[in-house]
């Protein structure tokens, strides 16, 4: 099956991977993104894959602030017609399903490009994300850490990407924190003069280069979207620089950005990537990327587990 209308050709050569672009898939009807497809997957996924708040989230929203919503996942999902909820499912390539669909169709784009293997096109620590909204729900503004084809199956959205390549938007230390502690930036209507919004409806897509600043409404129907990441060498040593910076600056050590030291960057990268290896036997049990998440990005990394806040009875003292 093809997954790209050959008229991205153009687009995928030119364009990628620096500058945004609108395109046109087939993902649209799916069995796997479909409404009782994902009920299923939200009973299969770890807790701390699922996240999911309140579709009534400002564009300029903080993380501790998220407002919350008292029902299970999978209620969520049965009733996201009525919920007003937002929702994003993370890694769903752990699934074998969702794994063949993503490669499948990223192979297509390596193949486009004149590529024989993902790895030789350059996607490494390739993930699926999908997102359940209701409608009216907003994604606040924000920036991530990797490089995403961002594909519309269901309903409608609004898509607003940011030209943030002289930092005007977000700055080197807001990058960094979106990075490594939360992918939330602020956001001034002023910045709205380098936007470029793209009104996605089934079949459409956007890709986002990396750490273009973006936010997004849907419009007045639920939505399902199909969110396609990876990371290429390049935006892997990025952040493994701002993992190092970000550490060295919470024990009152400013770092100067990746690339103005380079072979202080090399070393960064060393350091990191080893502890890392360390570390990762960890995270195949959820309470230890709890912790691990909470020790480095911070107590509010977990934000999205903390239980919905219920009203004080009004007798108690």
């Amino acid at each position: 099956m093809k997954f790209f209308e050959p008229t991205d050709t153009a687009a995928l050569t030119h364009a990628f991977p620096h500058m945004p672009f609108g395109l046109r898939h087939r993902f649209a009807g799916n069995p796997l993104l479909t409404l009782p497809k994902l009920a299923e997957l939200v009973r299969e996924l770890p807790r701390d894959r699922i996240e999911y708040n309140s579709g009534k989230a400002a564009i300029s929203q903080r993380p501790e602030t998220t407002p919350t919503l008292d029902l299970e996942p999978e209620a969520i999902v049965h009733n996201i017609e009525s919920a007003g909820a937002w929702m994003v499912l993370k890694s769903v390539e752990q699934d074998e399903a969702y794994r063949v669909l993503i490669e499948d169709a990223l192979m297509e784009v390596a193949r486009m490009r004149g590529h024989h293997s993902l790895k030789a096109a350059g996607f490494e620590d390739i993930r699926g994300f999908i997102f359940v909204s209701s409608a009216n729900s907003t994604t606040p503004f924000h920036a991530d850490a990797d490089e995403n084809f961002f594909f519309q199956v269901h309903g409608d959205k609004f898509f607003h990407v940011y030209d943030n390549r002289d930092r005007s938007i977000a700055s080197e230390e807001a990058l960094e924190s979106s990075a490594i502690r939360h992918r939330n930036l602020p956001y001034e209507a002023k910045f709205d003069a380098k936007c470029t919004t793209y009104r996605l409806q089934p079949g459409d897509g956007v890709f986002v280069p990396y750490q273009w600043p973006h936010w997004v409404r849907t419009a007045d129907r639920y939505s399902i979207s199909l969110s396609l990441t990876w990371k290429s060498d390049e935006v892997r040593r990025r952040n493994d620089i701002f993992a190092v910076n970000s550490m060295l600056r919470s024990v009152g050590m400013p770092q100067n950005p990746p690339g103005m030291n380079p072979a202080l960057d090399t070393a960064k990268v060393a350091v990191f990537r080893a502890a890392s290896a360390a570390v990762e036997p960890l995270r195949r049990n959820e309470g230890m990327r709890r912790a691990i998440r909470r020790l480095v990005k911070g107590r509010d990394a977990n934000y999205y587990y903390r239980e919905p806040q219920k009203p004080r009875d009004a007798k108690a003292s």
